[in-house]
């Protein structure tokens, strides 16, 4: 399907002496399944019920194929929105339910049977035409309400946080169906997240929102293995931030001290000099015998050993008295380590990453994972 190109230029919302969304720029091309993911308050909700024109911007454009929406009507704008809530109607079957917006634009009845039948077969729920909401599972009360938005072929579609109701596994089993679902029907899928699985599970791009600004936008991989920004690094997943003072650029890596320990980094801002940060994800940071040797390598002691099912997570108090943690996969063989062992971790240059940006992600407790952040 062509079109469904939104455009975000220079947009700006304004709650009496509070700036919701200050002067972000947003290019989402049609057919993208594009993310904004942050914590709450960042105003990511905001910037998508301004595209939907539930709200006005205070200043700014919303361009939809070309053309400047931003103080258009929601029902003049080729675009719909599916809910956390769905917003179904309860004394409606879902057949009724899928057609009520054809209805009232007074699509012809034999058009409605049609559309109606193709959508529910889109979502997977042909046969259940004459059932009630009450008499449905939220997994599939979702898929009705789904059914209800791509019925009317919008040009994109808005998805304000739609999997916040299920359980963990529902909603990863709906991730990979959402994804499959917007590739077969080709058009624009703008979803509001702070859940960092559901955007990397299912995002062509992600743009990670702080305080009303967009801090970085690309594809999954890049923005959690490139991050930007401090805030990027330490929201999006799990990360090991340790305060470092930089030595510029030798060789192509940046030569870094933590406390009486040098280190190489490769990535990032490898000309940095003076105080900064270094980041390194978990599943990257190696656990090695006290005796190891070699570059990158800081001595350690094992504080803690959490089994999180399909790995274990080692918090490891280094010497310098920073906490890492790393990431062992679980093979099915005993795990070697313990509390008190004394270890040496080793970080590889190629997977620390230097930031010339020291501020700190803001805690959103929803969205951290089970044992959270090292920082």
């Amino acid at each position: 399907m062509a079109g469904g190109e939104v455009k975000l230029i220079a947009l700006v919302k304004q709650f009496g002496d509070v700036t919701a969304v200050d002067g972000i720029d947003l290019e989402m091309p049609g057919a993208e399944f594009f993310s904004m993911l942050g914590p709450s308050g960042c105003g990511k909700t905001t910037t998508l019920r301004m595209i939907a024109g539930f709200e006005q911007p205070t200043s700014g454009q919303i361009l939809l194929d070309g053309e400047d929406m931003a103080f258009t009507p929601p029902h003049k704008r080729n675009v719909n929105t599916v809910f956390q809530s769905y917003a179904l109607f309860p004394h409606l079957s879902v057949q009724d339910n899928v057609a009520f917006g054809l209805r009232r634009q007074k699509t012809p009845k034999n058009e409605i049977k049609q559309r109606v039948g193709e959508a529910l077969e889109l979502v997977q729920l042909t046969g259940l035409e004459r059932r009630k909401p009450a008499q449905m599972s939220g997994g599939q009360q979702q898929r009705v309400a789904l059914a209800r938005a791509l019925v009317l072929k919008p040009a994109v579609l808005l998805l304000d946080e739609p999997l916040g109701a299920l359980d963990a596994k529902l909603r990863k089993a709906l991730q990979i169906e959402l994804k499959a679902l917007q590739q077969q029907v080709g058009i624009t899928f703008i979803y509001v997240t702070h859940d960092q699985e559901e955007a990397l599970t299912m995002s062509d791009r992600i743009a990670v929102m702080s305080d009303g600004r967009v801090e970085q936008v690309g594809p999954p991989s890049e923005v959690y293995e490139e991050p930007s920004t401090t805030f990027v690094a330490d929201f999006l997943g799990v990360s090991n931030l340790m305060r470092v003072v930089a030595h510029g650029d030798s060789d192509g890596r940046c030569r870094v001290t933590l406390g009486d320990f040098e280190l190489h980094a490769s990535r990032g801002e490898t000309h940095t000099t003076g105080d900064t940060r270094i980041v390194i994800r978990p599943e990257r940071v190696h656990l090695e015998p006290h005796e190891s040797s070699g570059e990158n390598r800081v001595p350690g002691i094992v504080e803690r050993v959490v089994y999180l099912g399909n790995s274990n997570q080692i918090i490891v108090i280094l010497a310098n008295g920073d906490r890492v943690q790393a990431l062992v996969q679980n093979t099915g063989e005993e795990l070697t380590y313990k509390q008190g062992d004394p270890v040496r971790v080793y970080m590889p240059s190629e997977a620390l990453r230097v930031l010339t940006d020291t501020g700190v992600a803001p805690i959103d407790e929803d969205a951290l994972p089970p044992v959270g952040s090292v920082a």
